[in-house]
């Protein structure tokens, strides 16, 4: 019996730091991100781009300071970037860290076959737009896992 539970402790802890991707941070003096070791970043004019090698999708962090932008029209402003006729009650906020609202919306592009997750924190005049796009036939198990991870991973410093 307890052969089988020092074996069946092993295994448990085996599995679970084998499922761990080495992963690197992006940092800047605002935020930070992890994401896996083998994807790339881009530097866009401080539009930062993460994504696989094989380029199926990314993630995509802006930040705007001195942002005139009432929370009033921060839901319209997400729908706009998709030009979207989703109702606003689609965006869903919330009370995040650190006194910015947290915004979350889901679009799928019936065009371009692709999924978009965005995240928007807003307080005063900062606002952190992250956006996920991931290929709909990509988006399912190791990627939509990745990528929701880095996603998760992104902080605000300040």
């Amino acid at each position: 019996m307890k052969k089988t539970l020092v074996l069946l402790i092993f295994l448990i802890s085996f599995y679970s730091t084998a499922q761990k991707i080495p992963g690197k941070t992006y940092e800047t003096d605002n935020y930070a991100i992890t994401f896996p070791d083998t994807w790339k970043t881009t530097d866009d004019s401080g539009i930062i781009n993460i994504f696989p090698t094989n380029e199926i999708g990314a993630i995509t962090i802006s930040e705007y300071h001195d942002l005139n932008l009432p929370k009033g029209e921060t839901k319209k402003f997400i729908l706009a970037l998709y030009k979207s006729a989703d109702e606003e009650k689609k965006v869903k906020n919330s009370n995040g860290k650190k006194g910015y609202t947290e915004y979350n919306y889901e679009y799928f592009d019936e065009k371009e076959k692709a999924f978009w997750i965005t995240k928007v924190f807003q307080k005063e005049k900062n606002l952190y737009l992250i956006t996920i796009n991931c290929e709909q036939k990509y988006w399912n198990g190791n990627y939509m896992k990745l990528f929701n991870e880095a996603f998760e991973s992104f902080k605000i410093k300040k």
